[in-house]
């Protein structure tokens, strides 16, 4: 069997990593093994390791089927991998995939519900996770590729599916009648992808950034106004809806200090600075929950249409917001996770790593 690696963390202490080496497993009937080829880095992926108990995150790549004890977990990466063994028909060597891969040179998975977009993997200890995580899109059935900007689908697709399905909430809710949007960890692509879609759309929109960041942010273009956090009881007192991308309570409480009973409402997306603090927001936005909406309301079909046209309008303009930085090989993902876990790479970076 070929050689393969696995790069872990500690689940209590996720700057502790390991590094090992072993052998690809062999294949069962009705499973494929897929070559990871190209991932990516960012604060997302910090935000699945911080949540891996509680979100169930550490389930998607069981530490044991790698070689692992339980004090090690494997960080979910979205990117690229490739078919180099099946004994699924329909599923053939070479077939190249966009998904949610597990930080290793490999991943064993069960096709099921094959067909021209690509696969769902029926692995059992994937069965009651959430499904958008399970789902392997073929890159010759997916309307949102082009071979030319694989780097930014790997940097942002996720980031972006949340971004579009959060937009949408907030658009379907009429902006939960607000005349201000106000979005924290501004210069996150997360919550500038949000911005994107939502600008100039309906209510002003502030992104609230460190000081640092003023200047990156404001240069995107796509919020009315960016405020340094400690600037935030210079905001304009009416009604505001928060949308809360850092999680940082000082932030919250500021908020409601300036806001009062004219913040209307807080919804929190995710945890940029890795301090959970979901309980004290008001609600917590979660994509796949969104998505399984309106998947049954406009069907699969069109949610992937209209996804691809969000997607190639964001395209467009994101390159020239991103600087991609390529490494090569597991110490460079070790490299680049430590980076971002520290929150040491520049919001301008893309980090990017071939294996």
């Amino acid at each position: 069997m070929p050689a393969s690696w696995t790069f872990a963390v500690a689940r209590d202490d996720l700057g502790e990593t390991t590094l090992i080496e072993g052998e690809t497993p062999a294949l069962a009937d009705g499973e494929a093994l897929l070559r990871v080829d190209r991932v990516g880095l960012t604060a997302n992926n910090v935000t699945y390791a911080v949540l891996g108990e509680s979100m169930r995150y550490w389930q998607f790549f069981p530490p044991g089927a790698f070689g692992l004890g339980p004090g090690w977990g494997l960080p979910p990466l979205w990117g690229f991998a490739e078919v180099a063994a099946s004994t699924v028909p329909g599923v053939a060597v070479g077939l190249r995939v966009y998904g949610y891969f597990p930080s290793a040179g490999h991943l064993v998975v069960r096709p099921d519900r094959v067909d021209a977009s690509g696969f769902r993997d029926a692995s059992a200890h994937r069965a009651d996770l959430p499904s958008p995580y399970n789902v392997y899109r073929a890159t010759t059935g997916d309307p949102a590729y082009r071979p030319d900007a694989e780097d930014l689908l790997v940097l942002f697709r996720p980031l972006f599916f949340t971004s579009f399905m959060l937009a949408d909430q907030v658009i379907d809710e009429d902006y939960y009648g607000a005349r201000a949007l106000v979005l924290s960890s501004a210069s996150s692509k997360t919550a500038y992808a949000a911005a994107f879609e939502l600008h100039g759309r309906g209510p002003r929109l502030v992104g609230l950034t460190s000081r640092g960041n003023v200047e990156f942010t404001r240069s995107l273009g796509c919020y009315d106004d960016v405020v340094a956090y400690d600037e935030i009881g210079d905001l304009d007192e009416v009604p505001t809806a928060y949308l809360d991308l850092s999680g940082a309570p000082a932030t919250r409480a500021a908020l409601r200090r300036r806001l009062g009973d004219l913040l209307v409402r807080d919804v929190a997306v995710g945890l940029t600075n890795q301090i959970p603090n979901m309980d004290a927001a008001g609600e917590f936005f979660f994509a796949p929950v969104r998505m399984r909406k309106r998947r049954e309301e406009w069907g699969r079909d069109e949610l992937d249409r209209r996804f691809a046209e969000a997607w190639q309008r964001f395209a467009d303009v994101v390159g020239g917001w991103l600087d991609v930085r390529v490494g090569t090989g597991p110490d460079a993902l070790r490299q680049a996770w430590l980076e971002v876990l520290r929150g040491h790479t520049p919001p301008r970076v893309g980090q990017v790593v071939q294996l």
